[in-house]
């Protein structure tokens, strides 16, 4: 297990990645029951929860400018960090295409794709969770291998979304508009997926 003191830097990385699911959860929500006029407060909502990661990964890159000896490498600690709030960052940047893009009507295949990235980030997180015993822990090959799948999942979704959108329908804004849509929510799994690779590399350089 890690040592007493160095139980803050893992807890952060798991309360980060919490404030990353609970940004995909709010997306699914608002998608799932979507309500054009409403969007402007899902915005500062989602908004907040970003705030809120940023504010934690900032506390503990402070932390770690003052620490004589972390836990892992301060370089492996930043990219860490660094990588979870993408996750958040890129579902926040898909709720502000839908606002900018002016949609007021959600692709089906923008649900499905969006239960995907819900499940990569509950599932980074439930890796993170697992971090702090990595040099022990037989759990986290496994749930490092799944959000891989799940990655794979994402692009095959992204793939039969983007054809879809080019061979049915004839509006070019509309294409425009939901071909970054698309891109956006794909990032989304693509960020989930950098976290365990980061993960990953911290395990090998250190067993």
């Amino acid at each position: 297990m890690a040592r007493k003191q160095d139980a803050y830097y893992f807890d952060n990385f798991i309360a980060c990645a919490e404030e990353s699911c609970q940004a995909a959860s709010l997306l699914r929500k608002v998608l799932g029951d979507f309500k054009p006029q409403e969007l402007e407060k899902y915005l500062e909502e989602i908004h907040e929860i970003e705030h809120r990661a940023d504010g934690k990964k900032h506390e503990m890159l402070d932390r770690l400018a003052k620490e004589f000896i972390p836990p892992i490498e301060r370089e492996d600690i930043v990219e860490l960090s660094q990588n979870i709030d993408t996750m958040t960052d890129q579902v926040e940047d898909v709720l502000m295409r839908i606002y900018m893009g002016n949609v007021q009507e959600i692709e089906p295949d923008a649900l499905e794709m969006t239960d995907v990235v819900i499940q990569c980030c509950e599932k980074v997180r439930d890796l993170l969770k697992t971090f702090s015993d990595f040099r022990h822990s037989k759990e986290m090959k496994n749930r490092i291998i799944e959000i891989n799948d799940l990655e794979e999942t994402s692009d095959r979704l992204f793939m039969k979304s983007m054809r879809k959108l080019h061979t049915e329908c004839s509006d070019p804004l509309h294409i425009i508009v939901w071909r970054e849509i698309y891109i956006y929510l794909e990032r989304c799994a693509d960020a989930c997926e950098h976290v365990a690779d980061t993960v990953e590399s911290v395990v090998m350089k250190n067993s």
